[in-house]
């Protein structure tokens, strides 16, 4: 399995950007699909964007499509998730997941997930 750290989260003003980074461990991170999921306190863990091997195909859920891209860099074993125009209902804490599944359909498909990255948008 391959290891995955995210980073920048953090504290934004509704209407705002951060960007997200998940770093991966393992020389086959170009094999798998990445995804990042949300978590907010009380709800369920929800998809939010994904992104093939090739980065040629990008997934987003549809509260997010327009606001948030995913992208990655292979040489940098590295995954990002660009976030503008943040609202409040975005505050969750952000995970990054992996898999190698061809055509992931729920969380069950993914077997590696990162720590997760607190979002926390104020109104």
């Amino acid at each position: 399995q391959v290891q995955l750290v995210e980073s920048g989260g953090g504290l934004v003003q509704a209407g705002g950007s951060l960007r997200l980074s998940c770093a991966a461990s393992g020389r086959t991170f170009s094999s798998y699909v990445m995804g990042w999921f949300r978590q907010a306190p009380g709800k369920e863990r929800e998809f939010v964007a994904a992104i093939r091997w090739s980065g040629s195909s990008t997934y987003y859920a549809h509260s997010v499509k327009g606001r948030f891209t995913i992208s990655r860099d292979n040489a940098k074993n590295t995954v990002y998730l660009q976030m503008n125009s943040l609202k409040p209902e975005d505050t969750a804490v952000y995970y990054c997941a992996a898999t190698t599944v061809v055509a992931p359909q729920n969380l069950a498909d993914f077997g590696s997930w990162g720590q997760g990255t607190q979002v926390t948008v104020s109104s």
